[in-house]
């Protein structure tokens, strides 16, 4: 049986409402005869910076007020990251998931204020962890009572400045979570590859997004911008309207339903 296709895509960060309501109203434009269920998101904070002096977001205020904003005009969920334990209550008031960045997956008071907050919890696997060793996230999501957990793939560190995916990782989360998802653009990063930020490249992106599909994998994550050459993060790996257009209807046409224990 097919799973309906599902997708978390927007922009790395909030740079501008311009830019979040531009990303939104493409991809439900590319989302909509699909009639995919998808998630939209950005982040208000990037923390987990290669520089110092590199952009960091928004803020939580002014970031958590433009997601509100793409929720009620395009009526999608919207996620975002936290940070800190103390960012989940607040971020939870205008958000219908959260995220746990990958160099995070651990932290086990972030883990249990996500949990705590009633919404369902998205935690990206760190680069550095075995797939099995997520379930230790997974239970302390649970134990505070969190609904809904879903991991993401992102990548594993091949060396110091490369990442690859391990296909095998997707059926393994799926063996503990509620869904699970590939992160095709970030596994797709060099990290701190280009001095003071990593790069990348999306050249290989939409083939890993139709292996993951056929793999099957719930969902696949993205990242996309009107033009990631002007983007303030990430700009190397996401994807142009045109590129997220190609594919998400070439990983739709692949997709399978992931098996379950």
């Amino acid at each position: 049986m097919r799973c309906r296709p599902f997708f978390v895509a927007g922009p790395c960060s909030l740079e501008s409402r311009e830019v979040a309501v531009a990303t939104a109203s493409a991809l439900s434009s590319i989302f909509g005869p699909l009639g995919a269920d998808w998630v939209f998101k950005g982040s208000f904070l990037k923390d987990n910076r290669t520089s110092g002096s590199t952009w960091r977001g928004p803020g939580a205020g002014e970031g958590l007020e433009m997601l509100a904003e793409v929720r009620r005009e395009f009526g999608v969920r919207v996620t975002t990251d936290i940070h800190e334990p103390g960012q989940a209550e607040a971020a939870a008031r205008f958000v219908d998931i959260l995220q746990i960045p990958a160099f995070l997956c651990r932290q086990t008071s972030l883990l249990e204020a996500a949990g705590a907050t009633g919404l369902p919890v998205n935690v990206k696997k760190g680069q550095f962890m075995d797939p099995s060793a997520m379930g230790g996230a997974v239970d302390k999501l649970r134990s505070k009572g969190c609904p809904e957990v879903w991991l993401t793939e992102r990548g594993c560190f091949f060396g110091y400045g490369d990442l690859v995916v391990d296909f095998r990782s997707l059926t393994v989360l799926g063996g503990l979570a509620d869904r699970v998802l590939l992160d095709v653009t970030h596994s797709l990063q060099r990290p701190s590859a280009e001095g003071g930020r990593s790069g990348g490249t999306t050249a290989h992106a939409p083939a890993l997004a139709r292996a993951a599909a056929a793999w099957g994998v719930d969902g696949l994550f993205f990242e996309a911008h009107p033009d990631p050459s002007r983007a303030l993060s990430d700009q190397d790996v996401m994807l142009d309207f045109g590129q997220a257009a190609a594919l998400v209807e070439g990983a739709s046409r692949h997709w399978e339903g992931i098996p379950r224990k």
